[in-house]
């Protein structure tokens, strides 16, 4: 690692940290030549797989649009952060460890739906709207009518609670 101050080659670690996040680690280093300190955060890279989009285009696999679309799915849910970053991380890997070179966005997204209706149904029917880009009511009629022949993850939460108690 290089001084951003001198740009010399010779640094040590001082000390090393797992992040809040569990995936990347903070490590506070010194140059050996200028004695300044400054941190890096490293990060596992993995490698995407690239997206077949649904006109057969493709692109580069986009982290961010994930993130985002994950995110506005939860905006002003009653969830905890680690829970969305949970969930984002749980969905990454799993495109991360496609079989193929290529992913097609239909699978992302009903890798994100799934692991989204685990935790809050209002967010899934949020992102299941866009994604699934319904444009009638029957549409979200449909959808709820599924939702609501399965257990929500509160209820499940709750009957684990009891189950334990009992």
């Amino acid at each position: 690692m290089r001084c951003p101050f001198c740009g010399s080659a010779e640094t040590k670690v001082i000390d090393s940290r797992f992040n809040e996040d569990s995936y990347s680690i903070k490590r506070r280093r010194e140059c050996l030549e200028c004695k300044s300190r400054f941190n890096t955060l490293e990060t596992s890279e993995l490698n995407y797989p690239r997206v077949i989009k649904s006109d057969d285009s493709s692109e580069v696999f986009n982290e961010t649009k994930v993130r985002r679309g994950i995110n506005r799915a939860f905006e002003k849910r009653k969830i905890t952060i680690d829970q969305i970053d949970e969930l984002i991380q749980k969905v990454l890997t799993k495109c991360a460890q496609y079989p193929s070179k290529e992913i097609p966005s239909t699978v992302i997204g009903e890798t994100i739906m799934s692991e989204m209706i685990l935790i809050d149904q209002v967010a899934y029917l949020r992102f299941a709207s866009v994604y699934l880009r319904f444009d009638n009511v029957n549409s979200f009629k449909k959808i709820i009518e599924n939702l609501e022949k399965q257990p929500s993850p509160r209820m499940i939460k709750n009957q684990k609670k009891i189950n334990i108690d009992e």
